[in-house]
């Protein structure tokens, strides 16, 4: 049975996240008030300006404030009358992938003085196992009528909206049965198939879904390596082992240049400092993320091979944000990239279509160009490193004559049935002989 639409929702911490659901329980028919420290943030969202880019969020926020069943405060006290409140923070990555957990403590320490009698605060912020349990014991020590559950969020970054409002289930950690039964209640109105467990097994889940992921990446980065010196091609291969019916057409296997982003990273640093602390046997998951961290330097190594001779050659980077669908350049490998790049004597220029290159700390040492046009001119190499549509639906022949090689290096294999080399490119896939 869905809870009654009359509940009033809350939800703290206000980036990718939680702008996503505030309009997304708006969607649903919610009164929805959404939290942040920062004021300007706020103020931003009271305008329909989320701090990050995702398709329909500003015009989805900007349609539900306009009928005022959603609305943004910097003002905790606003959250008093909520039923269920939503911790939404980003989890904040540090460098070596490891998790930053203040700012998730500090909200619930603050939460515990406002929140009503008997509500019940969902954390969906990306939590290690065991995390939780302390954040309920902080909640219960205040008032013990207070309750606390996980729902680790599912979100893709360029598709988040519909991600959240169609996911294939819910997962749902709570340690009182009471608790476990409003939970699902609400989250019926998403959906109804919803795996319900305690806290830690939810925690676990989430770290074992995004550490399985970052073993498929990695793996399908090694066999197209493989491949590549053994004269196979990796699109053919993956084809062949997806008619698995013990693997599927799903699986997370597409060469590339590793993952980023920081969310399968925090998972694998988790478990490989739970296995660390305990002197375990499990191994597999440090193995993997220092596997990941390599990858930039051999694509980095494969670029330069392309060149030759690399030092004051000029590489025409296209794509720049981790992935296509978001502006942030927050742990981006692209970036990583183009700065081994720099560091070899490459002279690079990078073009893309919704970076936000605000959240760079200092002036890039890159040129930043406004067209695929311009990035173009008197380049030695193209290199795809986002696989923006963009970039597939180019006319590309406009552009042969502005390179000095005709060469594009794709490391995504995304421009792979557009047949550029008998347009006259000298073309660079992964995983496949190029001779």
């Amino acid at each position: 049975m869905e809870v009654d639409k009359s509940s009033k929702i809350g939800v703290v911490g206000l980036w990718h996240l939680g702008s996503v659901l505030c309009a997304s329980w708006a969607k649903l028919g919610f009164s929805v008030i959404g939290f942040d420290y920062d004021k300007d943030r706020v103020d931003n969202m009271n305008n329909s300006h989320p701090p990050v880019f995702e398709p329909n969020l500003s015009e989805t926020i900007e349609q539900f404030l306009k009928e005022d069943t959603l609305l943004f405060t910097n003002s905790l006290e606003d959250l008093n009358q909520c039923d269920f409140i939503i911790l939404s923070y980003d989890t904040p990555v540090l460098d070596d992938d490891s998790c930053d957990l203040s700012i998730l403590e500090n909200s619930v320490n603050d939460l515990k003085n406002i929140m009503k009698d008997e509500s019940i605060l969902i954390v969906s912020s990306q939590s290690p196992a065991g995390f939780c349990t302390i954040l309920r014991n902080i909640l219960k020590k205040q008032n013990d009528s207070l309750e606390l559950a996980y729902s680790p969020e599912n979100l893709r970054l360029g598709e988040a909206i519909h991600c959240y409002l169609n996911p294939g289930r819910i997962i749902l950690g709570t340690n009182n049965v009471t608790t476990e039964e409003k939970c699902k209640s609400l989250f019926t109105n998403i959906t109804d198939n919803i795996a319900s467990m305690n806290l830690e097994s939810s925690e676990m889940v989430k770290h074992g879904i995004n550490s399985f992921l970052a073993t498929s990446v990695v793996f399908a980065n090694n066999l197209s390596d493989i491949s590549e010196q053994v004269g196979a091609n990796i699109e053919d291969v993956i084809l062949g082992i997806k008619s698995d019916d013990r693997i599927g057409q799903k699986a997370y296997l597409s060469p590339g240049i590793g993952f980023s982003g920081g969310t399968l990273g925090r998972d694998l640093k988790v478990l490989d400092s739970f296995n660390v602390q305990s002197k375990g046997p499990a191994e597999l998951f440090g193995f993997i993320h220092k596997t990941n961290i390599n990858r930039k330097k051999v694509i980095k190594s494969k670029i330069m091979q392309i060149l030759s001779d690399c030092h004051g050659k000029v590489v025409g980077v296209l794509g720049l944000t981790y992935k296509p669908g978001t502006s942030t350049l927050r742990r981006s490998l692209p970036l990583d990239i183009v700065n081994l790049l720099l560091n070899e004597g490459v002279i690079v220029k990078a073009y893309d279509p919704k970076a936000d290159y605000s959240e760079l700390n200092e002036k890039p040492k890159f040129i930043i160009e406004k067209s695929i046009n311009e990035l173009s001119k008197d380049v030695d190499c193209l290199v795809v490193l986002t696989d923006w549509p963009e970039f597939k639906d180019f006319n590309w022949n406009t552009v042969k004559m502005s390179l000095k090689n005709k060469i594009i290096f794709d490391t995504k294999n995304y421009l792979d049935g557009l047949c550029l080399e008998k347009n006259g490119f000298k073309y660079y896939s992964l995983g496949k002989k190029n001779d």
